[in-house]
């Protein structure tokens, strides 16, 4: 087995099924709805998965023991924590700050984004990381312009 603590915020069907099936272990999945918790535990255990460890968790206001993670896997809840009408700015940067706690020094943040540009999650996320890798997306072209629809990046803890 592949020791790596891995983290992925706000999952029903996820990446960990699949880092699961490829060996890796001490992996993680949270999300502040139990019924998405209830969901992945049922695809979980259907799957016969048992090295995946799901809990309810609020990502913003997370416990003490949600900590020490090697890798940290978003793939749509900074879009949604983003779209809040209710004080959206205050609550990227607890997530920010959420992020930097739960990650060790040196671990991995991966992002994956539809409503935000490489240069916007670049400043989002300045403070405590930096860009280490992007990951390619597909393009499209209009007008003349060509752009990708989505975003992907992963960013080391400094």
């Amino acid at each position: 087995m592949l020791q790596c603590l891995i983290l992925e915020l706000e999952m029903v069907f996820s990446w960990l099924n699949l880092l699961a099936k490829f060996g890796f272990s001490n992996i993680a999945g949270i999300d502040y709805s139990p019924s998405a918790i209830q969901l992945s535990g049922s695809i979980i255990e259907k799957e016969g998965l048992c090295n995946i460890k799901l809990k309810v968790e609020d990502f913003l206001n997370p416990s003490t023991e949600l900590s020490g993670f090697h890798i940290c896997i978003d793939k749509g809840t900074f879009d949604a924590i983003s779209l809040n009408p209710d004080n959206a700015v205050e609550k990227r940067k607890q997530y920010v700050k959420s992020l930097s706690r739960v990650l060790k020094v040196k671990g991995f943040f991966l992002i994956t984004s539809c409503n935000w540009t490489k240069e916007e999650l670049l400043n989002e996320f300045s403070e405590g990381f930096e860009l280490f890798e992007e990951l390619p997306t597909p393009r499209f072209s209009f007008g003349g312009r060509s752009g990708n629809s989505v975003a992907a990046l992963v960013f080391q803890k400094t």
